[in-house]
């Protein structure tokens, strides 16, 4: 543990210097670093900008003013510190009781009665400065958590990106496949899901236990929300030969939410009950208000949890001796992801079972949000002018060679006129020569990355273009990125090629820019 000169010193605030210089030598005279403050306001900036280890103050300093000032001081330290001060008090008990009132819920306060012979002044010394060594080792304890969580969520994110680009991949050929049913494509595509769930539980968790995901919250209707949710989860469920049921009231039940997130632990509950429910049972999800509160109850008559795993069941990688989660794909975080998106709601979920092999219940608790109104937004884009010819012109920048294949196989089989670049530099050089009405463009580009690619045409084309950021970061940070160096939107891989279509469709119909 290093330790500055500033963490080892002691600072003194007396009435007289000679008092302070006094206190000074004794201390230096015992091996402790010690110097004198000449005021309140210089002591207080000192302990901000540099650090100490004790304040040494006599009584007669604890004015009202000062009091105020050091309980402000007090109040910006990290949470790791309990500053140690000693206060030498004399006959007179009103400032001894003006300081113990108001730093003795503040700080760490030792009062020592004057006259103070120098073997206690030493000891008390030192043992204060033994207990903020204690607490330096608390603050080291903490740098080195934060640190180790930064590398975390940088690797995290570089897996995630790595990962992502296969991913976009093979997602893309199977969509080329068509809509065929053979029982080697729906395993394909049930797959690749499950996969691209896997990396966006895996990069979620992360950010949600650490609070680092920011809600977009606004009032929407739960009804409607579990509703949209169930019907994209049907299809999953048929395959594993389930009945998915919804029970809802036909009015809505109104909450206060971010509706990706939302959703996104409805649909965890939901796909873990297909996982864990064998074919021919039954998955009933109910919504309905009770006593204020918001409720989304998922049951199941599936494998069930043990009594003794119930406890632990929404712990991070937390999974049964023995049970079927690694069989069936599970890395243990999808609860602890629910649980915290939860929670950042001001909600909480709950889990129950008769035991095993007698399903189970998990139930969303949610605050209701009296007298809202849902603002309703219309599904379908806003009329729009038609473009120029150029409208279906598109340029993929994609440095993976499978992934730019893919997608300009299937922009090209939907009409439009594409073209194709492998890196930065002859991205930009198409982009100026062909003037495209949009561009598809990969983040991870060789030489010259995305956001300077983008910078660059839209420092060159102007409004004319529509950029896309295709990029395997999906964090809150890296969209703020891409939207900073000219993108207009930031989709995260792997493509979905429906809401890409949807987009150019929309930016084909747009006018130019004057």
């Amino acid at each position: 543990m290093q330790l500055s000169l500033a963490d080892e010193r002691f600072l003194v605030l007396a009435p007289t210097g000679r008092d302070a210089v006094l206190t000074c030598t004794l201390l230096s005279k015992n091996g402790l670093d010690c110097q004198v403050c000449h005021s309140i306001e210089e002591l207080c900036e000192r302990v901000r900008e540099e650090g100490v280890a004790t304040l040494l103050l006599a009584e007669e300093t604890l004015t009202r003013s000062a009091l105020s000032q050091l309980q402000g001081m007090l109040n910006q330290q990290g949470s790791w510190s309990d500053l140690p001060i000693l206060v030498f008090t004399g006959e007179n008990g009103l400032a001894r009781s003006r300081a113990a009132t108001t730093l003795g819920a503040l700080g760490n306060v030792t009062f020592l009665d004057r006259p103070v012979r120098p073997v206690t002044m030493v000891s008390a010394a030192r043992a204060a400065l033994r207990a903020r060594h204690r607490q330096y080792a608390a603050r080291a304890e903490l740098i080195r958590q934060d640190r180790a969580l930064r590398v975390r969520d940088e690797f995290l994110a570089m897996l995630g990106h790595e990962l992502r680009n296969p991913l976009s991949a093979i997602a893309m050929a199977i969509t080329a496949m068509g809509e065929s049913d053979a029982r080697e494509v729906r395993i394909l595509r049930r797959q690749s899901e499950h996969l691209t769930r896997l990396v966006d539980d895996l990069l979620d968790v992360s950010r949600v236990t650490t609070g680092k995901a920011v809600l977009q919250t606004r009032t929407l209707d739960l009804v409607e929300l579990v509703s949209g949710c169930l019907q994209a989860l049907q299809g999953s469920a048929r395959d594993h030969g389930l009945a998915l049921a919804l029970d809802a009231p036909s009015s809505p039940i109104l909450v206060d939410g971010d509706p990706v997130r939302l959703e996104q632990a409805v649909a965890n509950l939901v796909t873990n009950a297909v996982k864990y429910t064998p074919r021919g049972g039954h998955i009933d999800v109910r919504v309905e208000a009770v006593a204020g509160e918001a409720l989304v109850r998922i049951q199941d008559d599936g494998v069930g949890i043990d009594g003794e795993m119930l406890g632990r069941v929404f712990e991070l990688f937390a999974q049964a001796e023995g049970s079927l989660a690694r069989a069936s794909g599970g890395m243990g975080i999808g609860l602890t992801l629910v649980r915290s998106l939860v929670e950042q709601h001001g909600g909480r979920v709950e889990a129950a079972s008769p035991g095993l092999g007698k399903g189970s219940t998990f139930t969303i608790r949610l605050p209701i949000c009296e007298g809202a109104v849902v603002s309703i937004e219309s599904a379908s884009p806003p009329s729009l002018h038609a473009g120029a010819d150029r409208g279906r012109d598109v340029l993929v920048i994609e440095d993976n060679a499978d992934s730019r294949e893919m997608l300009v196989s299937l922009l090209e089989r939907d009409g439009y006129q594409v073209y194709e670049a492998g890196d930065g530099p002859e991205g930009i050089e198409q982009a100026i020569a062909r003037r495209p009405r949009a561009l598809l463009i990969d983040i991870g580009l060789p030489g010259v990355d995305g956001y300077q690619v983008a910078k660059t045409i839209r420092a060159a084309l102007g409004a004319d273009v529509f950029m896309v950021a295709l990029t395997g970061y999906g964090q809150p940070d890296d969209k703020a990125r891409a939207l900073a160096a000219g993108f207009d939107v930031h989709f995260t891989k792997p493509v979905d090629l429906k809401a890409i279509k949807l987009l150019l469709n929309q930016v084909e119909a747009r006018p130019l820019a004057q």
